[in-house]
């Protein structure tokens, strides 16, 4: 308990929750928030057992790596806002232990290094027929973790491109980072886009889903603009599974 109260404060957070093992930070801080946990609340675990990513998938969650769980309260904006928000916070900090520019944002929710991910976001939100009531956060970031073979050409770990990297290092510097998130509920600005436009992966790439064509940048509340010259139109896309062509 003296860790965790130490920690909350050097991060700047209401309070802190460590756990050995969890099926997932995600459940832990819907349930904290059920109870009337504060916002900014932070659970981390050191293993996840059914951690998850968009869509249902599994998200490998083994010890070494970083699995957040924070808690945001109304007012907060479309979960895509806060995803990104997240992610060009999360690159910032990747880039900062690097020492150079080289995180990548892939929309929605994936943080990149060398064409893998080394982070994801999802957002969950909570509401009680029209009213917002709370919105879980989860980061999991492959820091000294194992990537499993089957994987291995997707995902990458911090360590495998800074070999000396811990997990403290990611957790001093990405908590206090993440915090201003919960109390900022606008559209993205036009700096927050332009810093996302500088990191965008996608950007120019042809899709086949969510919808054919080329991705062609975000607007403020997060969807994905895909422009479709055949047809002379741009579509807007606010959530789905991105495949390439």
């Amino acid at each position: 308990m003296a860790r965790v109260a130490l920690e909350a404060r050097r991060w700047g957070v209401p309070r802190c929750v460590r756990a050995d093992r969890l099926p997932s930070t995600l459940d832990a801080v819907h349930e904290l928030a059920a109870q009337g946990a504060a916002g900014g609340t932070v659970v981390i675990a050191a293993e996840q057992t059914a951690g998850r990513g968009r869509d249902g998938r599994v998200w490998h969650s083994p010890r070494g790596g970083a699995w957040i769980g924070m808690l945001v309260r109304p007012p907060f904006p479309a979960t895509g806002v806060v995803s990104i928000r997240a992610g060009l916070v999360i690159a910032d900090v990747v880039d900062e232990l690097l020492g150079d520019p080289r995180a990548q944002l892939k929309w929605p929710n994936d943080v990149l290094v060398e064409d893998r991910k080394v982070a994801g976001v999802l957002c969950e939100a909570r509401w009680q027929g029209g009213t917002p009531q709370w919105l879980a956060m989860g980061i999991g970031v492959n820091v000294e973790n194992e990537i499993p073979g089957a994987v291995a050409d997707q995902a990458i770990a911090l360590r495998d491109v800074l070999p000396d990297v811990r997990l403290d290092d990611v957790l001093d510097r990405l908590i206090p980072a993440l915090l201003p998130l919960t109390a900022h509920h606008a559209p993205l600005t036009e700096s927050e886009c332009a810093a996302f436009d500088r990191r965008d992966w996608l950007r120019g790439r042809a899709l086949r889903a969510p919808v054919m064509g080329r991705a062609a940048g975000i607007r403020g509340d997060g969807a994905l603009f895909v422009d479709n010259p055949g047809a002379g139109a741009t579509n807007v896309v606010r959530d789905g599974h991105v495949e390439l062509s």
